[in-house]
Formats: structure tokens, sequence, C-alpha cells
């Protein structure tokens, strides 16, 4: 079982910056896929970013040139840096791993933007 831990959601002003981390536990982070995604009130949970073991990136539509993603292999560490930020981008953002045989999901940071 690998275990993800969170942290850096909170409150920020529109057009501001965030940084999400997630740290996972366990060996297979470098052989992993991760990524984040976010749920807002009332809408299907949705694609934010993925990073995978190649370190190839994908981002959903509505993030492409606001957030990037990237991993910090020596800390078993996953980021998503999150600029320009929109009150449409409040949600519940999940890091998210897989890799074969293992599927694993954080609890959850609230990211609120507001004014």
């Amino acid at each position: 079982q690998v275990q993800l831990v969170e942290s850096g959601g909170g409150l920020v002003q529109p057009g501001g910056s965030l940084r999400l981390s997630c740290v996972a536990s366990g060996s297979i982070f470098s052989r992993s896929t991760m990524a984040w995604y976010r749920q807002a009130p009332g809408k299907e949970r949705e694609l934010v970013a993925l990073i995978n073991s190649a370190g190839t990136r994908t981002y959903g539509d509505s993030v492409k040139g606001r957030f990037t993603i990237y991993r910090e292999i020596v800390k078993n560490a996953v980021h998503l840096q999150m600029d320009s930020l929109k009150a449409e981008d409040t949600a519940v953002y999940y890091c998210y791993l897989h890799s074969v045989g293992v599927t694993s999901w954080g609890q959850g940071t609230q990211v609120t933007v507001s004014s």
C-alpha cells in the first residue's frame, strides 16, 4: 500500500499562486505515473495534470499555460505549481499514483481562489 500525503492548499486571491506537494511512501515512486485531479462542489473529478515515469506531462485544457507539474525523485515528491489562479480553480485537489498493480489517492487538499 502506497501512502500519499498532500500539502500546500489554502486561500489565495485571483491572479495569485500556490504550490501543492505530494509525498509518496514506498519505493515505486520513480516507476509510477503521478497526477493531480480536482473536484469542485457538484462537479465530477477531473484531471488537472499528469506526469509519467518518462517525464511526459499532460494537462487539462483549463489549466494549460498556468499550471506546471514536476517531480522530485529523491524526495518521492510531485508538485503542482499553480499560477494565475482563477475563481474556477476552487476545488479539492487530489494526488494520484499509478504503477503496475498499484493505485493510490491522497486525502485531498482544499484550494480556494477568492477575493
